[in-house]
C-alpha cells in the first residue's frame, strides 16, 4: 500500500488586505494580518503578520509576534517570535527579533539587534517604556 504523503496545511490568516488595496493608518490585531497591497503607517500585533511578494510597507514601525516579509518594507520591524525574509523581501530598516532568518537574495539594509530575553518583549509598550524595563532586566531588577 503506497504510503501518502502529508502535506503542511498553511496556516490561517484571519484578515488579508488584498492586492488592489492602499490602507493607511494604524493597524492593531491580535490574530494574523496577510499584506498583499498597500499600507503606510504603523503596526502593532500580537499575532503574525505576513507581507507578500508585492506588497509594498511604509512603516514607521512595525511590530508584532511574528513576521515573514516577502515584499518591500521601508520602516523598522520588531517581531517577539521570529522574522523571516524571504527570498524576495527587500527590507530598509533596523530590525529586532529573537529569530532571525534570511533567505537567498534578500536586500537588507539596516541593524539587525537580537532579543535575548523574548518573554520582556511587549509590542504594545512605549519606546521609552520599553527600554527603561529591558534595561532594569538586564541589570536584574
Amino acid at each position: 500500500m503506497p504510503k501518502t504523503r502529508k502535506t503542511e496545511a498553511p496556516p490561517l490568516v484571519a484578515t488579508t488586505l488584498g492586492r488592489e488595496t492602499s490602507f493607511s493608518g494604524t493597524l492593531k490585531f491580535k490574530d494574523s494580518l496577510r499584506i498583499q497591497g498597500k499600507f503606510e503607517g504603523e503596526i502593532d500585533s500580537m499575532g503574525r503578520l505576513i507581507i507578500d511578494d508585492e506588497a509594498v510597507v511604509n512603516a514607521r514601525r512595525i511590530r508584532a509576534s511574528s513576521v515573514v516579509v516577502g515584499g518591500v518594507v521601508h520602516g523598522d520591524i520588531e517581531a517577539f517570535d521570529r522574522l523571516e525574509m524571504l527570498p524576495s523581501a527587500k527590507v530598509y530598516g533596523n530590525v529586532r527579533t529573537s529569530k532571525l532568518r534570511i533567505g537567498d537574495g534578500v536586500v537588507f539594509e539596516g541593524k539587525c539587534e537580537m532579543i535575548r530575553d523574548p518573554l520582556s518583549f511587549d509590542p504594545f509598550a512605549a519606546g521609552e517604556a520599553r527600554a527603561e524595563g529591558e534595561e532594569a532586566h538586564k541589570n536584574g531588577s
